[in-house]
């Protein structure tokens, strides 16, 4: 399933894993286990932020993939399944 992760870094916790490396670590290992398609680097709500697509095999990824954020940058993760063009069509022509 493919989905879309915002990772998004509270000031403090940004700067210190800035400081002491672990923020670059933690970007760097999450892509390469992960594999987005896309990865977007931003602020929101006056916080670095990460927005992650990639291909989620099932629930049971969820904590692999956030638990590592939540440790070392109490980040706030938020998940959510997307669809693209292909994808949407599918769905909407089995409605009618």
């Amino acid at each position: 399933m493919r989905v879309t992760a915002r990772v998004s870094i509270p000031v403090e916790a940004g700067n210190k894993g800035i400081r002491d490396g672990s923020l670059p670590k933690v970007m760097q290992q999450a892509a390469e286990r992960w594999k987005p398609e896309a990865a977007y680097f931003t602020t929101f709500d006056g916080r670095r932020t990460a927005v992650f697509v990639f291909e989620m095999p099932d629930a049971s990824a969820i904590p692999p993939f956030a638990e590592p954020f939540f440790m070392e940058l109490d980040a706030e993760v938020q998940i959510s399944p997307v669809m693209d063009t292909d994808d949407l069509q599918k769905g909407l022509s089995g409605m009618a």
